[in-house]
């Protein structure tokens, strides 16, 4: 029998603590609300408690995931967590969530192609199970603990970020799920944006040297139509592979950090925005998470995908990372 990947269940994490673009007019000095809210299209997002990781939030949507799909943490073969902000540079975060999660049968491995991580992920897992016959439960966590690399006095970044989790479990099948996907990259951009320390190249900072943390930061510029430029092409080169046409497509999903893109994304692709959903105006920018978390949001307020409706994710990442993929949900 041939093997498929299929969505079986979603879940997400939103930590309660709230920062509204009121907070930001204030540590700022000057107002920011209108401006973020008419280009980017936030107004609140939250972030992570003092006590809690990026481990934690995701715990709290894979349980929410496996308990939808009525599963237990033992059940799972496979944990795969998509973040580029790990609970520590190692062991993967991966490990750390399958011994709180108590997944005792579960491989674990970490993806981090920045905020393409999940949407990598989700191909990969997909993968796994279509071509070994003893994996039969993934778990896809997309996590985001940017907050704690936020430098509150930047103005270019410390409005944008904020943190989340969303979860998928993925589960062997004889009907088709996981149908394509494509990816594409731009690594001379790979000094553009990040947070430069931690690892074997740069493993320390003057500002870490000062007593002070390593933070996230733009380095230099991205083209402005970077996003507008490629996601158009790479989706039309994944829904080409999965042999459809972009009407075919019943729901589209972007990374979240800017609604008047995705506006203009679905505007080139001439396709209604009915057929897309964003939370970034509610829970701000979630990197990996965020495409995740929309999911789940538009299914809990009924206005995501039905069985048999055919999915579309696509993302970028700093360095630059970007990947789609097509599914039947």
């Amino acid at each position: 029998m041939i093997r498929h990947a299929q969505i079986l269940s979603t879940g997400r994490y939103v930590p309660a603590n709230m920062l509204p673009n009121s907070y930001f007019n204030e540590i700022l000095k000057r107002d920011v609300d209108e401006w973020l809210v008419q280009n980017v299209g936030i107004r609140t997002r939250y972030i992570m408690s003092p006590d809690e990781a990026p481990s934690d939030l995701a715990l709290h949507a894979a349980r929410q995931a496996l308990a939808r799909a009525n599963l237990t943490p033992a059940q799972l073969d496979l944990i795969i967590v998509a973040t580029d902000t790990p609970d520590y540079l190692s062991p993967g975060t991966s490990s750390v969530l399958q011994g709180k999660l108590g997944a005792i049968n579960a491989g674990t491995f970490d993806i981090n192609c920045a905020c393409a991580s999940w949407v990598t992920a989700m191909e990969t897992a997909a993968r796994f199970i279509m071509t070994d016959p003893d994996l039969n439960y993934a778990l896809v966590a997309g996590v985001y603990g940017m907050s704690r690399f936020v430098d509150y006095s930047d103005h270019y970044t410390c409005t944008l970020f904020a943190d989340g989790a969303g979860a998928v479990v993925l589960g062997a099948g004889s009907e088709p799920g996981f149908i394509a996907g494509a990816r594409f990259a731009d690594g001379t951009y790979s000094d553009a944006l990040g947070i430069y320390t931690g690892g074997a190249a740069c493993p320390t900072t003057p500002a870490a040297i000062n007593g002070g943390v390593p933070r996230v930061q733009f380095v230099r510029k991205f083209p402005a139509t970077f996003n507008t430029e490629h996601w158009p092409r790479l989706v039309r080169q994944v829904v080409a592979r999965a042999k459809l046409t972009l009407d075919e497509i019943d729901f589209y999903l972007f990374t979240q950090l800017n609604l008047n893109t995705i506006k203009l994304i679905m505007s080139l692709l001439e396709q209604p925005l009915e057929k897309t959903h964003w939370i970034m105006d509610k829970w701000g920018y979630t990197g990996s998470a965020c495409i995740p978390m929309a999911l789940d949001d538009a299914l809990e307020q009924g206005r995501g995908p039905q069985p048999g409706d055919l999915v579309l994710f696509c993302a970028s990442g700093g360095g630059i990372a970007m990947a789609a993929n097509v599914w039947r949900y």
